[in-house]
């Protein structure tokens, strides 16, 4: 395979993990044709437009010449690409075992159009095992294709940035699969780091179930406190302080998002279910929201209430509300009788409303998502439960 004239197809190219991998690799030179059932997005983004938030997405879409990246709805641009990135998602299923349905979809969609010599690096967080499997089933099938797993280690809005500052983790079936990968991630990356590609599967679930857990941590702290009557945001700051052994203990707030539960799940059914502290990060996480009702409901009744959630999306300043605790929120709140408006500012909804409609209306106020644009905010005289410190913090620095 000649390097220079690397052709690359990405499958989920318009979406939040596949389209800042195609413009980081377009940047780097290597011609890529992002490839996506969704037309809308390919609509968009052949206007020059992005279909989400993303930071230096637009400038660097626009910098980019078409001859390096295009836009495509059809699987057969594949036959002509030396290498097949894979960035579809992977969720869990009702039991909350892995469902790798659109895994394998994907590779069933590109089939007919594979030939040997081609590389598939798989992006997509996988149960340990799949890439092997996945090679074993193309090589049963008479074709001589390598299969290499590189794990996406991105915050999404910050994908860019992250992508070529942090280390890249990669792996391969053969010695060949992890020359290419080796070559694509070292020239887009600082730094990369091979394993076995089992080893590369797990390394990603270890990763986002250790943060999971972390959240979890800081979370039963919060509850513990607010049950005594304590001011964790202090008890927070006095720990993390100038004190390197706890810098890294998140503040509390909604654990949410596509990744983080459903990986930390996908590692309990690696281990035959058997993931105690896991578990426990579960109930502490997706619990957080009926703690919050509970506290407001020992001094008041609910019912009738107008009751505001600011912020819908899973995490501050993202347009993504995939997984968001807000909506659990906003569906034990209507539970208890209130009468729940919802506001944010980079996500549009029929039922939502203006931020100045919710605080003039509303009688109490959750922060669902900490949002830098709600720092505006004067929350003098307003009834806020804030599970992240963010008023307080504000309030600090103003």
């Amino acid at each position: 395979m000649n390097d220079k004239n690397m052709r690359i197809a990405v499958i989920g190219g318009a979406g939040r993990v596949g389209l800042s991998l195609s413009l980081s690799m377009a940047r780097n030179n290597f011609e890529v044709v992002a490839i996506d059932i969704d037309k809308a997005k390919v609509e968009m983004l052949k206007d020059g437009k992005l279909p989400f938030m993303e930071e230096g997405g637009l400038e660097l879409l626009k910098q980019i010449n078409e001859e390096m990246l295009s836009f495509c709805t059809e699987h057969n641009s594949v036959a002509k690409c030396d290498v097949i990135i894979l960035t579809v998602g992977t969720p869990v299923d009702e039991h909350l075992n892995p469902n790798l349905t659109h895994v394998y979809e994907a590779i069933d969609q590109i089939k007919p159009f594979l030939h040997d010599g081609q590389v598939i690096i798989l992006r997509s967080t996988l149960f340990p095992g799949t890439s092997e499997k996945i090679y074993e089933s193309l090589k049963s099938a008479g074709l001589n294709v390598g299969v290499s797993f590189c794990p996406e280690r991105i915050a999404q809005g910050k994908a860019l940035k992250e992508i070529r500052d942090f280390p890249q983790i990669i792996s391969g079936s053969d010695p060949e699969s992890l020359d290419v990968a080796r070559h694509i991630f070292s020239t887009i990356a600082c730094e990369v780091i091979e394993l076995k590609m089992t080893e590369a599967e797990l390394a990603k679930l270890y990763t986002n179930a250790w943060r999971y857990i972390k959240f979890a941590v800081s979370n039963q702290f919060y509850m513990i406190a607010v049950e005594k009557g304590l001011d964790f945001h202090k008890i927070h700051k006095a720990i993390t302080s100038n004190y390197p052994r706890a810098k890294d203990l998140p503040v509390a707030g909604f654990a949410a998002g596509p990744c983080l539960f459903k990986d930390t799940m996908q590692l309990a059914a690696y281990n035959r279910q058997h993931f105690p502290l896991g578990h426990a990060a579960m109930q502490v996480n997706e619990s957080l929201p009926n703690f919050l009702i509970d506290c407001v409901k020992r001094n008041q009744s609910l019912k009738g209430t107008f009751v505001g959630i600011l912020g819908m999306a899973f995490k501050g300043d993202s347009d993504d509300n995939r997984e968001s605790l807000s909506y659990k929120l906003r569906k034990l709140l209507q539970y208890e009788g209130a009468t729940v408006m919802c506001t944010d500012p980079y996500i549009k909804a029929g039922d939502f409303f203006p931020l100045e409609t919710v605080l003039k209306d509303c009688e109490l106020l959750f922060i669902g998502c900490p949002h830098s644009v709600y720092r505006q905010i004067d929350f003098e005289g307003l009834n806020v439960i804030d599970c992240w410190s963010f008023v307080k913090g504000k309030e600090e620095n103003d």
